[in-house]
Order: C-alpha cells, then structure tokens, then sequence
C-alpha cells in the first residue's frame, strides 16, 4: 500500500510540473525558472558587438543569478547597450569579461546587470 501511495504522489508532482511547463511555453516564456521571469532574449548566438575605438581597459564582472543560456545572453545583451562597452558572458563561470573603448563607471556597469535581475559580486 505505502509503494502505491508514493506511485500516486510521484505521479500527480511529474503531472503538475509537466502542466506547469506546458502552460507557461504557451504563454510565451522562453527560459521557464529564470530570475528575469522567461523574458530574457532567446539563445541565439549574438553577434559580437564591436567598439568605435581601441580596448583601453577589460574589466571581469562575477553574477549571481545566472542559470541558463537565455539569462547570460540577457547580461551580456543589457552590457552591450551601453555605449563603449563589449562584453562575452561565460555562464558555467558565472562572469563577463568587459571591454571598454573609454573610462566606464563600475556602477554603470552594475546598475545595467541588477536592473534585469541578476547580483553583481565583484568588478575586478
């Protein structure tokens, strides 16, 4: 009887999860469990963006909160739009290498990656 019963448990916890994901593609979310709530950019390779000048300094950010594909393209999509600025985002390493074409505030920098969800430990 106790194994039925963990059968009819594990069965209605699978059923509820498959529901849940089923529901949200639905709905249009691309990264389901991501802090930015599955409306980071899609997993596509991005292009690399390139700078108007010469690297004049290359900073390494460490984020907290990464957890797929969908959010290290979001980080690196949200550093890339501030001006002089190209960053590559390493998600197994949880850091982006930064490169900057002119003097860049650390703050800047974080404020672009706490805005769509993610901590910034340290700019080294």
């Amino acid at each position: 009887m106790a194994d039925f019963i963990v059968i009819v448990i594990l069965a209605v916890l699978i059923g509820a999860a498959v529901s849940y994901i089923i529901k949200a593609k639905k709905n249009g979310v691309k990264c389901i469990g991501c802090p930015a709530g599955g409306s980071c950019p899609s997993s596509g390779k991005m292009p690399k963006k390139k700078l108007a000048g010469p690297v004049v300094e290359k900073r390494t950010m460490e984020i907290e909160g990464m957890s797929c594909a969908h959010c290290a393209a979001s980080v690196g999509a949200a550093l890339d739009k501030i001006d002089g600025v190209s960053a590559n985002v390493n998600l197994s390493k949880g850091r982006a290498v930064i490169s900057c074409d002119r003097e860049i505030r650390d703050d800047v920098l974080k404020n672009a990656v706490e805005r769509i969800g993610y901590k910034v430990v340290r700019i080294s």
